[in-house]
């Protein structure tokens, strides 16, 4: 039994939700999601709350339910707040830019590294080399920051590279100080 699927979605003052089907669409000051739901699963609008129940039984069907009011509390979640997610920059000449829908990164290649950002994701860059990725999709939010990242992911002897912010990188021991040690 799912213990997640149980409990309603709360919708805030703001927030519209249509249900067609196994399509649901939601509204909100920030902007519409839209997204289809598994047909195992039947959601309800009860005043304020959003309401799962599944259709059946099973193992599967219970990860379904518990999925799909994630899935919609995140929808609800991105119209009304939106999601953000931050990238620390960090290395000798290491920067960032953003020009309108365009991220350019410079961390240590030969040229410039351009990085066409995704419709609906908005970048800014601060003073501190720190990217915030924000939008109402918290999938695209994530996937976004996590292409970012591995254009140059943290290595683990210096740290330098992209990082999410608040990541703790494991630091490696260099090479060690003994130069031409003899064996027995």
């Amino acid at each position: 039994m799912s213990r997640i699927g149980k409990s309603p979605v709360e919708l805030p003052g703001g927030v519209k939700v249509e249900i067609q089907g196994t399509q649901i669409k939601v509204t909100g000051k920030k902007g519409t999601l839209e997204r289809r739901l598994r047909p195992e699963i039947d959601v309800e609008q009860q005043g304020s709350q959003l309401v799962f129940k599944p259709k059946g039984g099973g193992r599967q069907v219970s990860a379904y339910w518990g999925l799909t009011r994630t899935l919609v509390n995140n929808m609800v979640t991105g119209v009304d707040k939106g999601f953000e997610k931050v990238l620390a920059v960090e290395g000798v000449g290491y920067r960032a830019a953003v020009e309108g829908a365009k991220l350019t990164l410079n961390v240590g290649y030969s040229i410039p590294v351009e990085f066409k950002l995704p419709t609906g994701i908005a970048a800014a860059v601060d003073k501190s080399n720190n990217i915030t990725i924000s939008g109402i999709d918290k999938e695209q939010v994530g996937q976004t920051a996590a292409t970012i990242r591995a254009i140059r992911k943290p290595e683990p002897y210096k740290g330098k590279g992209i990082r999410y912010a608040g990541e703790h990188i494991v630091r490696k021991a260099g090479k060690s100080g003994a130069k031409g040690a003899k064996k027995k």
